[in-house]
């Protein structure tokens, strides 16, 4: 892991360094999520991967076929809890 120290903006912004970005695919328009942690603040690319897979499902105009039992999936939801 390497680290790079960056001043904050009048407006509080901060700028990712280019080998960061490229690093983990954000372009400009790219989603990050900021998640606050006890030592510090995390920032980590929004992940669309299921967005990706609902995308396309659309677009194939497939009809999802799969039918769940909603009662299986609640004692399957209280097994996990558990």
């Amino acid at each position: 892991m390497f680290a790079k120290e960056r001043k904050v903006g009048p407006k509080g912004q901060v700028v990712i360094p280019k080998d960061f970005r490229e690093e983990v695919g954000i372009s400009p328009g790219s989603k990050v999520i900021f998640e606050y942690m006890e030592d510090g603040i995390m920032i980590k690319k929004e992940d669309r991967e299921t967005e990706k897979v609902f995308e396309k499902v659309a677009k194939s105009g497939k009809k999802v076929t799969r039918k769940i039992d909603a009662h299986e999936a609640y004692g399957s939801e209280l097994e996990d809890r558990n």
